[in-house]
């Protein structure tokens, strides 16, 4: 279908996060609101990923018994964010991220819970906190969508159960302990059935949680507004009245029609991830071309501002926001991309080794500081392999990339060539391609140590957040066990983006920037089309989402106050 008027008051580019927040928004405050999205689908990356959405001093966290300040928050970011690029943004976001959490839920079908026991990446900083600052979104019933169910963006299959059935963070420990705790037991049980029960009226779990669920309620809540929604449309260019953006011209099949904007253009795009030409420009050769994010993102957002005159942020100190990630052929002869972040490096009983058989890393950092070593230790080699190591109690007790924990048919992975097994150490090195010797001493000096919960080469375990991704119950060090139990298993992992970090400059408003510094009037950007509030640093858990929201929220509320703006303009115009 092709859009019902020929003219709206703001156009949204994408139906990501930020995109439909700011549709939200702007429909909310009563303007006639069109999304163009390039796929079938909505949701973006968004719909893929934990939905952790980083907002300090946010009022829910006294649900908790938390507290923050945004001067605790300021004081944390000096030292995880110490450049002075973005400053004003960074304080903007601040100022207005709490207020943005207030608006959606009085306003949108959005709602969001405080998690509790999350900590800041750098927990021994100071103004750190321990939780709190990361809210994550209620589950919804996708039944709510209606027939418009279909159009949100399935979960990974390789992050549910069965291939389509969701589950919560506080769900995978009893799942965990199914057969061996009655409480457990019960509990995977009814979630089992109330799956089999939602697949009887729909090719997928409704039950949705993470980052499904965030998109899911934005999409709601522009159903509820009566939110057009273009789908599978490219969007060939910006229309100008003067310099100002007006409109665009959208191709939508075999038809160009330009359709025109009284209040702005907001671009949403998703950023560069999947644009080979703008990788090989920013990004860092021994990168490579690994993404763990929604192929959609391929720079559209960019190149349309560009054509208006839009400066570039080049403000970081990464181009993107990195995961180490474990690839994988899938049933229907595509390439999986198996982000790990939270699921298995920081287990105790894994090490991850370079090309010569060494650790290079603590393994329970961060993945955005992983992947950063990652690239320290590769000496520019684009392709440079890196393994994760365990054996078999490990692989059974955590599972291993998509592997889950408790697999007995692991061999069909090793078929595939995504794991690798041997029965000794020095056989494993010979089929990863390092020395045996180098490989054998490096999991001896490991086991030394870790038999007494200790890793004396890099400390893992020593922080809170390190002690979070382990396994509480594993004592003395969460993180920390030998490796031992034949047989033994690698698996390669490569740098991935989660997300690109240079984008469009733009302003406390969200508004685009030329390079004089003046805005693009009529022309907004957020999400990862925006260049890092945070200059590609990662300071958090959810530090893309808070910030997507946020400024999505801002973008909505300038161009709903925006009457005096475009008025002017337009009679300059003419």
């Amino acid at each position: 279908m092709m859009p019902a008027h020929e003219t709206y008051d703001v156009i949204v580019i994408g139906a990501g996060a930020g995109g439909m927040t700011v549709a939200a928004v702007a429909a909310a405050e009563g303007l006639r609101v069109l999304v163009i999205e390039k796929t079938a689908f909505v949701g973006g990356t968004t719909a893929w990923s934990g939905g952790m959405v980083w907002i300090p001093a946010n009022a829910k966290m006294k649900e908790v018994g938390l507290s923050d300040s945004v001067a605790d928050a300021v004081q944390y970011l000096s030292s995880t964010v110490p450049e002075p690029a973005n400053a004003g943004l960074r304080a903007a976001f601040l100022a207005r991220g709490p207020e943005a959490v207030a608006y959606l839920e009085a306003n949108t079908e959005v709602r969001l819970q405080p998690v509790k026991t999350n900590p800041d990446y750098y927990p021994e900083r100071l103004g750190a906190t321990p939780g709190g600052r990361v809210l994550e979104p209620v589950a919804f019933d996708g039944t709510r969508l209606g027939g418009a169910f279909a159009r949100l963006r399935a979960p990974l299959p390789e992050f549910t159960l069965f291939g389509r059935m969701m589950v919560n963070r506080l769900d995978i420990p009893h799942l965990r302990k199914a057969g061996r705790s009655l409480r457990s037991t019960l509990r995977a049980a009814r979630l089992v059935s109330e799956y089999a029960l939602q697949r009887l009226r729909s090719p997928r779990g409704t039950t949705l949680h993470l980052g499904n669920a965030l998109a899911a309620r934005l999409y709601a809540s522009l159903l509820a507004r009566q939110v057009e929604i273009l789908f599978s449309a490219d969007v060939e260019d910006l229309s100008m009245q003067g310099d100002r953006v007006s409109g665009v011209v959208i191709r939508h099949g075999s038809r160009d029609r330009p359709i025109a904007a009284r209040r702005g253009v907001v671009l949403a795009t998703g950023g560069f991830s999947h644009d080979a030409v703008l990788r090989k420009r920013l990004f860092l050769a021994a990168a490579g071309f690994v993404s763990a994010t929604n192929t959609s993102g391929t720079g559209d957002g960019l190149r349309l501002a560009a054509t208006a005159g839009a400066a570039l942020n080049t403000d970081a100190t990464s181009p993107a926001y990195w995961v180490p990630a474990s690839l994988f052929p899938r049933a229907d002869g595509s390439r999986g991309v198996f982000p790990h972040m939270v699921t298995d490096r920081a287990k105790p009983g894994v090490i991850a080794v370079n090309a010569a058989g060494r650790r290079f890393v603590n393994e329970a950092l961060s993945y955005h500081e992983f992947v950063l070593a990652m690239l320290r230790d590769g000496n520019g080699e684009p392709d440079r392999p890196f393994y994760l190591i365990c054996d078999r109690t490990f692989l059974w007790a955590y599972g291993l990339g998509r592997i889950k924990p408790f697999t007995r048919g692991y061999r069909r992975y090793v078929a595939n060539g995504e794991l690798i097994e041997a029965p000794d150490i020095a056989e494993l090195a010979t089929k990863i391609g390092v020395k045996p010797s180098a490989l054998t001493a490096t999991i001896a000096n490991y086991n030394a140590d870790a038999k007494e919960g200790r890793d004396g080469e890099f400390g893992r375990g020593s922080t809170v957040y390190q002690r979070h991704l382990g396994d509480i119950s594993h004592k003395p060090n969460p993180c920390v066990a030998p490796i031992t139990c034949a047989p033994f298993f690698a698996m390669r992992i490569h740098p991935a983006d989660l997300g690109t970090a240079i984008g469009m400059k733009v302003d406390a408003q969200a508004r685009v920037l030329r390079e004089d510094g003046t805005p693009v009037t009529g022309l907004y950007a957020c999400g990862n089309d925006m260049g890092s509030i945070m200059n590609g640093n990662y300071p958090g858990p959810g530090i893309m989402l808070g910030p997507a929201l946020t400024f999505g929220y801002i973008a909505g509320r300038h161009l709903a106050e925006g009457r005096v703006e475009a008025s002017s303009a337009a009679k300059t115009s003419i």
